[in-house]
């Protein structure tokens, strides 16, 4: 990956665009100290892609990706999803966007241990207007034999993918990944990034990798190198990899 100079205007991947953020700057307030964020970040996501935003710890994107998911607004700027101007919307429209329109992973699971991967699914699909069963969603990350496991029964990247199964059962146009192998070692790091280059590929679902692992970009469609809160580079791959051909 080449992140040399900035390219403001890569050729755009031959979809039609889902986000669309102009100048988006976000300020954090602590006390008599402002924290800038992002800093007039512009950038499209094109429907189906898989792409992965790529920078250093308190670069911004995953403040990026919170904007982009409806669990903040910018400080200025706008942001788009389809005709949906996220940075004007009522905290009722940022639900409801969330809950019809996005799947979200984290780093850490955020699964209920009282609860089995069966009954941590369902806790989404039982909300969802049009959702997979969580059997569906179970069996599409590889856990159709680990359904009735609790969480402290399950490896770190099965709970991963526990998450990933709750994310995807409600069938999301958009999957947002926020540091999703952060947690994993490396073998299982690929496991989990095998199961959402596979959603994205068999659902279309548009997906949004955060990373600062450069050797993760090379799965994607395109990647988006952030830093100080600025967009500092976009790169078409030409020729992905698939997630067992990467080397740490």
């Amino acid at each position: 990956m080449s992140t040399e100079s900035p390219t403001t205007t890569p050729q755009s991947p031959p979809h039609q665009s889902v986000f669309c953020a102009k100048d988006v700057t976000k300020v954090y307030h602590m006390g008599e100290v402002e924290i800038h964020a992002l800093r007039g970040v512009d950038l499209d996501l094109y429907e189906g892609e898989l792409v992965v935003l790529l920078g250093p710890s308190g670069s911004g994107k995953s403040t990026l990706l919170n904007i982009l998911g409806g669990l903040d607004i910018p400080s200025s700027g706008s942001v788009r999803y389809r005709d949906i101007d996220l940075s004007h919307e009522s905290d009722t429209g940022l639900t409801r966007y969330r809950r019809k329109h996005v799947g979200f992973v984290f780093q850490f699971y955020n699964l209920i241990p009282s609860l089995t991967a069966r009954e941590n699914v369902a806790l989404v699909t039982e909300i969802s207007t049009n959702p997979m069963t969580p059997e569906e969603a179970l069996k599409m990350v590889g856990l159709e034999k680990r359904m009735d496991h609790f969480p402290a029964q399950l490896s770190g990247g099965e709970q991963q993918r526990v998450a990933i199964a709750r994310a995807i059962s409600k069938r999301p146009q958009v999957l947002l990944c926020d540091e999703p192998t952060g947690a994993l070692d490396v073998h299982t790091g690929i496991v989990v990034l095998d199961v959402i280059q596979r959603i994205n590929r068999e659902l279309g679902t548009t997906t949004a990798v955060i990373t600062h692992n450069a050797v993760i970009a090379k799965m994607a469609d395109r990647v988006v190198s952030i830093s100080d809160g600025r967009v500092v580079g976009v790169h078409l791959n030409d020729s992905k990899l698939e997630p067992s051909q990467l080397e740490w």
